[in-house]
Parts: C-alpha cells; sequence; structure tokens
C-alpha cells in the first residue's frame, strides 16, 4: 500500500512563476533553517564591512535554497489567473 503520489514541500505559486509558501513540515523547516543561516551570516560577517564575503556565503545559501526548492517542490510554471472586477479593490 505505497502512495505513488509525490509529496511535495513547496507547491507551484497560484499566479505568478516560482514557489509559494511550504506546505508541510519539511519544507518549513527548510524554510526556517535558511532564514536562520542568512541572519547567522549577517552576524558574523557584518555586510557594511566585509560585502563580498556576505554576498557570497548568503549566494551559496540561497542557491542550496532554490535547489531544494526544485527537487522536492512542484515544478514551476508560469500561471495567470484573472482578478475578478467585485474582490479587486480599485474598481469599487
Amino acid at each position: 500500500m505505497s502512495d505513488s503520489k509525490k509529496v511535495t514541500w513547496f507547491p507551484a505559486k497560484k499566479n505568478g512563476w516560482g514557489w509559494g509558501k511550504p506546505n508541510t513540515w519539511q519544507g518549513w523547516l527548510v524554510w526556517s533553517l535558511y532564514m536562520f543561516v542568512v541572519i547567522a551570516i549577517s552576524f558574523i560577517f557584518d555586510p557594511k564591512e566585509t560585502l563580498i564575503q556576505w554576498s557570497i556565503w548568503v549566494g551559496i545559501s540561497t542557491f542550496l535554497l532554490l535547489l531544494i526548492y526544485y527537487i522536492k517542490g512542484e515544478s514551476p510554471s508560469w500561471k495567470w489567473k484573472r482578478i475578478e472586477r467585485k474582490k479587486h479593490k480599485l474598481f469599487k
């Protein structure tokens, strides 16, 4: 009784291109760990003084996050939904 459906940690966005908020605890853990790492890097390498080192480390961690999004998320594709007039505040 194995479930053949792949569990996605990061669903595709409903509008636009990319991924939305995580929908599993594993996704939230990865996202939280990424935020913690970026904050830790900012404490270790002050962006005002060592911008190049800070940028390299944040870039590496962002690349790893995007790699996990790509592996464990739905495949991103461009989606565009029309906004209904009654829901859009500009037309009220």
